[in-house]
């Protein structure tokens, strides 16, 4: 006699493919996102960066005197 336990279930079969599906595209939108956010905080750093060394290797300026009149 057959074990009924260790029988293939085709209704767990499909259920389990759902959810497999929508999990891994769920782990894509949410790896996609933390991509996204991880290139706009390197590019905000390098852009600060860039600002902060032109600013310190450029010549200072005089200030302006206000013209009396």
């Amino acid at each position: 006699m057959k074990n009924p336990w260790t029988k293939k279930n085709p209704f767990m079969s499909m259920w389990l493919s759902g959810a497999n599906a929508a999990i891994g595209s769920a782990r894509g939108r949410a790896t996609a996102e933390t991509k996204r956010q991880a290139n706009a905080m390197v590019t905000e750093g390098t852009k600060q960066m860039v600002d902060l060394w032109a600013s310190a290797l450029s010549l200072p300026t005089k200030p302006r005197r206000k013209r009396s009149k």
